[in-house]
């Protein structure tokens, strides 16, 4: 089980309403697929990520982190004016369905995730299958070898998308305009970022702390967001500055690691 928070969507204007707010064009999914979004401020920091859900042409379902639900619903409901549209938490239980040839059970929600590096669903309001569970560490193992960054840890107000790759993932750079759209064109077509989301493998017994630095050279050129053990060792997120090389030797915490790009 991972906790989740649920905002539906839903009236004659909801589509409409939320491809104005979002980062992803959601007028584009047909009724029953979905994609990864954002909720930004103006100036392209990321209120809140979210997977958006259509089940009908009118009816959209937001599934996000469990601290997240009454932003979302807070915020959307604010900026909504005269957009004809109801905004509400919704309360459902989900378990994540993941591993090679899996598929979605038939006759219930599953919405396709992205988040750990194998075939996996995000099942809704079903009986958890006769299937080995995975342990809570083992899952954010899985998310932190496919570097998917998570609100909170990898995102906050002090990252833009394009640092954690979720412009790869979750910005549509074709549909019409958003909040924070401008900054994130901007960088996309005319900048670049300063640093970005890596897999570091750590020569440690324990995980360091949130916020630990990664030093290259006797210099900070990092920190450490996510970790978890792994066979003797630590794997890890973190950001680290773009002129360190991949092979470059780094250090977390006096101990030696080594680095790689988040899958693909």
């Amino acid at each position: 089980m991972r906790p989740r928070a649920f905002v539906r969507v839903a009236g004659t204007q909801a589509g409409e309403y939320l491809q104005r707010m979002v980062s992803n064009d959601v007028l584009a999914l047909a009724p029953g697929d979905s994609c990864e979004a954002l909720l930004l401020t103006p100036k392209a920091r990321v209120i809140a990520t979210l997977r958006v859900l259509r089940r009908s042409d009118d009816d959209f379902l937001l599934v996000t982190e469990p601290e997240l639900g009454a932003v979302i619903q807070g915020h959307l409901a604010r900026m909504r004016f005269a957009a004809r549209c109801e905004i509400e938490v919704e309360e459902h239980v989900s378990y994540h369905l993941l591993g090679e040839g899996v598929t979605a059970p038939p006759n219930v929600v599953a919405i396709p995730c992205d988040d750990f590096g194998v075939p996996a669903f995000e099942v809704l309001d079903a009986p958890l299958p006769d299937v080995p569970q995975l342990e809570a560490e083992e899952l954010e193992r899985l998310r932190i070898e496919a570097g998917t960054p998570r609100f909170g840890r990898e995102i906050d107000d002090r990252v833009l998308p394009a640092e954690a790759g979720l412009d790869e993932r979750a910005v549509s750079f074709s549909k019409g305009c958003y909040p924070g759209q401008e900054p994130v064109a901007r960088l996309r077509y005319r900048g670049h970022v300063n640093r970005s989301l890596r897999v570091l493998r750590i020569d440690a017994p324990e995980p360091p702390p949130f916020e630990t630095p990664v030093e290259h050279e006797g210099k900070q050129v990092g920190r450490i967001t996510s970790a978890v053990r792994r066979d003797g060792a630590v794997v890890a997120l973190g950001y680290v500055r773009n002129e360190v090389p991949l092979e470059a030797a780094v250090t977390v915490a006096g101990a030696v690691a080594t680095m790689s790009r988040p899958r693909p």
